[in-house]
């Protein structure tokens, strides 16, 4: 399947690419490549500020943390679509820069992960409740305790305290 994806992705650029050339010039689409990628790291780092307001806003309890946290995940999608090479992915990344795309992409990557989140809550909860964790049982032969970092090592506990802790939690159960 990623393999499928990115031979779609390669022919969608490529045929982006060959339209535009054919419309405006080859000198004018390696012109428009070039003021994308300008123009895509101009609004990169301006968003990236106003991400980080809003993470200032939500961390002081004015603002959802949820829309600062979707904020800042499509910003740096857009900033890495922006970074790959073509005219679709730089349109892409631009769509995603732009607060008004942002705000009507952020309600549903919010219910998204929102979903994600209480399946994985569910999921790490029954496998508490059921005794899901996984004990090794083992023994300590020894154990060193170095309180400085050139002193020599000197052993902290023995193997007989180790046997004799062990045969007392035999004895407890």
């Amino acid at each position: 399947m990623p393999v499928l994806l990115f031979v779609i992705y390669v022919v969608a650029e490529i045929a982006a690419i060959a339209t535009v050339a054919h419309f405006i010039g080859p000198l004018w689409t390696v012109l428009l490549l070039i003021a994308g990628s300008a123009i895509g790291i101009v609004v990169v780092r301006a968003q990236g500020r106003r991400v980080m307001d809003g993470f200032r806003r939500a961390s002081r309890g004015e603002g959802s943390p949820g829309g600062a946290m979707a904020d800042g995940a499509l910003v740096a999608l857009g900033a890495a679509l922006m970074f790959v090479p073509g005219l679709v992915t730089s349109v892409l990344g631009l769509l995603l820069l732009a607060p008004p795309t942002r705000a009507v992409l952020r309600p549903v990557v919010v219910a998204i992960t929102a979903r994600r989140f209480a399946a994985v809550a569910a999921a790490a909860s029954a496998a508490a409740a059921s005794g899901g964790a996984v004990v090794v049982d083992g023994e300590v032969v020894e154990q060193w305790y170095e309180p400085d970092f050139l002193a020599k090592p000197q052993p902290a506990v023995t193997s007989r305290q180790v046997n004799e802790t062990i045969h007392i939690d035999e004895q407890r159960y």
